[in-house]
């Protein structure tokens, strides 16, 4: 064994090669799309992308989703190239947020079951009301630290 890695040491083959592969990403871009050719102009503009791996175009929402082995700067880009305004999917779905109602979280433009993306919409952990109602949890039998 020890000859055997001392050869394949000394003829390690190296690739001159350097490129890195993209990670599989998703994503999701908000563009205006009023008819079927401008849904149509957006979907053959992000599908010759290479490293596109589907697209799918949700008019209503508003709302063009990427994946494949992409960058996300090069995808809102060539959007834009098509005279579309657009821009990164700025909404996060209703029910996963704490205070839907916070101050610039909620959007009367956003699409229904979604609000804007904003900090102030989350819960900060450790927080005094966070704590409390973790002191009461059935998931743990000696949470209960009042008796």
């Amino acid at each position: 064994m020890g000859i055997i890695d001392h050869i394949s040491d000394m003829f390690e083959v190296t690739s001159t090669r350097k490129s890195k592969r993209k990670p599989m990403q998703t994503v999701e871009i908000k563009v205006k799309m009023d008819c079927d050719g401008c849904e149509r102009k957006v979907t053959n503009a992000v599908s010759s992308i290479k490293g596109v791996k589907s697209v799918d175009v949700s008019r209503k929402q508003s709302k063009v989703t990427v994946s494949g082995y992409i960058e996300p700067k090069k995808v809102l880009k060539r959007v834009q190239n098509t005279g579309k305004k657009a821009e990164f999917w700025p909404y996060v779905e209703y029910n996963l947020v704490s205070y839907p109602y916070a101050i610039g979280a909620y959007d009367k433009k956003a699409p229904s079951g979604y609000v804007r993306d904003v900090p102030q919409a989350f819960q900060t952990p450790n927080t005094p009301t966070q704590r409390l109602t973790s002191m009461f949890s059935d998931e743990n039998p000696n949470a209960c630290q009042i008796m």
